[in-house]
């Protein structure tokens, strides 16, 4: 009887059933540099060599023809294009970031993840899909081109086309940097301005804004690179029509193809240019975000 009962009181060691959950499973010095030799191995063989090579191939004859190159009319028409566009495009996506953000984060109503859905469709549809749905729409045989041509508007094959590809491709990056970060700082420090008598633009301007602006520039930051590289929706709603819609993406290409193998890799390097300075500001922009939501937590 002793026995059985101390049988059934018997429990293992502390330190043998905790054995399990404790244990770290902690790398050894090999097998620490290997990973990071892997790393390193794949980061220089997509990242650094390619933007060597580009730079290599572009000032490989000289300041003189890169220089030219850049100077050239059509390029400089596809800059101003691509500009523009960048102009109408981000300030746009960044107004409809702020708003479905603070719609889905602060408000409960129907429709609340069909929203997001919404939101998240671009990044799920091919840029060409996007480009033909354009062309399906506005086209001068599609649903709402003939009506446009009839007023005097022209959609597909000039800039507002170009323009609402581009915007549809793009608006997504924002909203998506500012939801999680509104969704956790919550509703608290709304509430109480609203309760203390600021009015909704006042809360927005002195509260909301300030706690999330380091997510909103990161998102900027991304729409923007998106909306200077973007090729193939606007490739199928531009028509290639040198000078007028051709942006700097379209007209890498053209030059690519007929043989201009300097001219091209001269504007390639500007992209490249641009996207080390987006990495690094990106960077910059991620740690402030991160920052700020662990001193939310």
């Amino acid at each position: 009887m002793n026995t059985k009962a101390a049988a059934g009181s018997w429990s293992p060691p502390l330190a043998q059933t905790h054995v399990g959950s404790s244990r770290q499973v902690k790398p050894g010095a090999g097998s620490r540099y290997l990973l990071i030799t892997l790393a390193l191995s794949f980061f220089s063989l997509l990242f650094v060599l390619p933007l060597l090579s580009i730079f290599a191939e572009a000032l490989g004859k000289g300041w003189v023809l890169y220089l030219q190159a850049l100077k050239d009319g059509e390029t400089l028409a596809a800059l101003r294009l691509t500009l523009t566009i960048c102009i109408i495009a981000v300030p746009l996506n960044t107004l409809f970031g702020l708003a479905a953000a603070w719609a889905i984060c602060k408000f409960s109503f129907r429709g609340k993840r069909l929203l997001i859905s919404l939101i998240d469709l671009p990044l799920s549809v091919s840029p060409v899909v996007a480009g033909l749905i354009f062309v399906l729409l506005f086209g001068s045989h599609g649903w709402l081109g003939p009506w446009f041509i009839d007023h005097g508007m022209k959609i597909i094959f000039s800039v507002p086309g170009i323009a609402l590809a581009t915007i549809f491709i793009s608006f997504p990056l924002v909203a998506r940097e500012i939801i999680p970060l509104m969704e956790t700082q919550g509703k608290d420090e709304e509430e109480a301005a609203l309760i203390l008598g600021a009015s909704g633009f006042k809360t927005f301007w002195h509260v909301t804004l300030p706690n999330i602006r380091w997510a909103l520039l990161h998102g900027v930051i991304l729409c923007t690179a998106r909306v200077l590289g973007e090729f193939g929706a606007v490739s199928v709603v531009s028509g290639h029509i040198r000078g007028v819609t051709n942006t700097l993406p379209l007209q890498v290409e053209i030059l690519y193809n007929e043989y201009q193998f300097t001219a091209a890799y001269a504007l390639a390097s500007l992209f490249a240019l641009t996207s080390l300075f987006t990495l690094v500001l990106k960077f910059i922009f991620k740690r402030r975000t991160q920052a700020t939501a662990r001193s939310v937590a």
